[in-house]
């Protein structure tokens, strides 16, 4: 198991985990329609999954910083949708490189820039199974109350078990402000995003995308320890727009 505590100010602050698990989910979702998700990447350590990712590029997934510890080495699984189906047309590929946020320390109370971008062995080939799914062009906030989405393949439950299957969650964006009431000072506006709901991540869903639209405007990243969807502390997700520059730049640098 993955879980990153944070030494926060005192009682002020709750507890946090990262996403990522080891048991592979979204709280209170569905069963997304097969391949609906075309954009999205099942990341793998020795064939179990551990994070989500999705697909900007042809060559590039982009994914949560915490996604990785220390020297592990991932694989990215695109193009399935039942995990244990070997026989969907799913392709596996090697990580050939690791690209963490700079700004990124883990173990940090300030959390900031839980972003990666992970370049494959080889470019994938678009088809009905596998797409890649538009990012923002510009800086800027989703209006409060907008209908989002957020997919994935972790647990259905706090401490559940095992989900082969991808499962999906309407979800609403919640007014940043509020997002920081609710955290304090571990939420940055400018870099971070909230979402509430009767559903939303949790464990093994790290790194996934929130989607608006047919754009993916978060990554998510963290929620309150030993409660996924807790409706004092909402899902939190890395701002993807913040990051444009950066992403361009490293994407650029490998054309």
């Amino acid at each position: 198991m993955i879980i990153i505590s944070l030494l926060l100010l005192a009682s002020l602050l709750p507890h946090l985990t990262f996403t990522a698990h080891a048991d592979v989910g979204i709280v209170n979702g569905r069963v997304a329609k097969p391949h609906s998700r075309p954009y999205m990447v099942s990341l793998q350590i020795n064939k179990e999954h551990i994070c989500g990712g999705f697909l900007i590029h042809n060559q590039f997934v982009l994914t949560a910083a915490h996604c990785r510890q220390k020297n592990t080495i991932l694989t990215a699984v695109i193009g399935a949708h039942n995990l244990k189906n070997e026989n969907e047309g799913s392709v596996r590929i090697a990580v050939k490189s690791y690209h963490k946020h700079p700004g990124y320390k883990p173990g940090r109370p300030s959390i900031l820039n839980d972003i990666m971008l992970l370049r494959l062995q080889k470019k994938v080939k678009e088809n009905n199974k596998v797409k890649i799914i538009k990012i923002p062009r510009q800086k800027g906030d989703i209006k409060a109350d907008s209908v989002c989405s957020v997919a994935g393949w972790g647990s259905l439950r706090t401490n559940g078990s095992a989900n082969d299957r991808l499962m999906e969650m309407k979800v609403y964006i919640m007014d940043n402000t509020e997002c920081e009431t609710r955290w304090g000072e571990i939420y940055s506006v400018p870099k971070m995003m909230c979402t509430y709901g009767i559903g939303g991540f949790c464990d093994g869903d790290s790194g996934g995308p929130l989607v608006c639209g047919d754009t993916a405007v978060g990554i998510v990243s963290f929620h309150v320890l030993d409660l996924c969807n807790s409706p004092m502390y909402p899902n939190v997700y890395t701002k993807v727009s913040p990051y444009l520059e950066w992403i361009n730049k490293i994407i650029k640098n490998f054309k």
